[in-house]
């Protein structure tokens, strides 16, 4: 397979229709580091709002279990779109994530927000490091991957299109964006969670490499200074440098994807596996359109109501 062979063939692809089969073309096999990334940045930068950061904090899910709450993160976004966003395999994962959330009164805006980092961080990473830019229909199928989520999620007032999301995150980091204690002990517990991925010597070197490629406004919220100028040209460099040799490789085989690896799971994991361990015990709600009378809302479709619950 040519170099740019999938990318001929995501041009040729409906970004709507097949929004997930992108998302995995360019998570699995065009990019999969370089989402990762762009996920984990994503990550860090939902930390930056206080709003945010003191209620994950009074969890203290990532100072206790920071790899697991990692891993539950990556793995239940793979679960929603790994068979489709409309398999019972992807509604199963998003009846799960709503009954993790619905334990705590989160505002419809962060809601929002949170989305939107998840829509707009791996782009921003791959347009900045990536080994070739991505093209118009891997950029539409992020949005409608966001718009997707945001339906079985029930969020309100989803943006329709990339750049409303871009807009929606800017304006929001910009209004919420402030410095707190909480931020600080959140992200110094992700990042010590991404160091712990190295070998012990090298674990102060990567965190202030990962340090070194945030923007300063996002390091401001967070409570840390920004890297010398040295060390932010070398770590830029140094990832670049990377997406240059990638991209003299050949493409990855369709035998061999890419495929969350989590730590916290080395023998598999079942879907109640994934978060609190309170939540197994939680009742799972119907979806947004599988609750009674969604069936009969302008543009609605009906949908099987998921196992173990029934409609009157």
């Amino acid at each position: 397979m040519g170099r740019y062979s999938r990318l001929r063939t995501i041009r040729r692809m409906d970004p709507v229709r097949d929004c997930a089969e992108i998302l995995r073309l360019m998570s699995q096999y065009e990019f999969p580091w370089d989402y990762r990334q762009g996920v984990s940045v994503a990550f860090l930068r939902d930390f930056g709002v206080p709003r945010i950061s003191v209620l994950l904090d009074r969890t203290q899910e990532f100072e206790r279990n920071g790899q697991k709450r990692y891993d539950d993160t990556v793995l239940i976004g793979y679960e929603m779109a790994a068979d489709g966003f409309d398999s019972e395999r992807g509604r199963a994962a998003a009846r799960h994530l709503n009954r993790i959330h619905g334990r705590y009164r989160i505002p419809n805006e962060d809601y929002l927000y949170v989305l939107a980092t998840t829509v707009v961080g791996p782009k921003r990473w791959i347009d900045r490091f990536g080994w070739r830019p991505l093209c118009r229909q891997e950029v539409q199928a992020l949005a409608e991957v966001g718009r997707s989520m945001g339906r079985m999620m029930g969020i309100e007032s989803v943006p329709a299109t990339y750049a409303e999301f871009e807009e929606l995150l800017d304006a929001y980091e910009a209004e919420m964006f402030a410095p707190a204690p909480a931020n600080r002990r959140v992200a110094t517990a992700t990042l010590r969670t991404m160091a712990g991925w190295y070998p012990s010597p090298l674990r102060p070197l990567v965190a202030r490499f990962a340090l070194a490629l945030l923007d300063e406004p996002l390091l401001r919220a967070l409570g840390f200074t920004p890297q010398p100028r040295w060390l932010r040209t070398l770590a830029v460099r140094a990832v670049r440098a990377r997406s240059y040799g990638v991209r003299l490789l050949p493409a990855r085989p369709g035998w061999l994807p890419s495929r969350p690896r989590p730590r916290s799971y080395p023998f598999g994991y079942r879907l109640d596996d994934l978060g609190p361990h309170w939540a197994q015990n939680r009742p799972v709600e119907p979806l947004p359109d599988e609750a009674p009378g969604a069936a009969d809302r302008p543009g609605a479709a009906p949908r099987r109501a998921p196992e173990g619950l029934t409609r009157p």
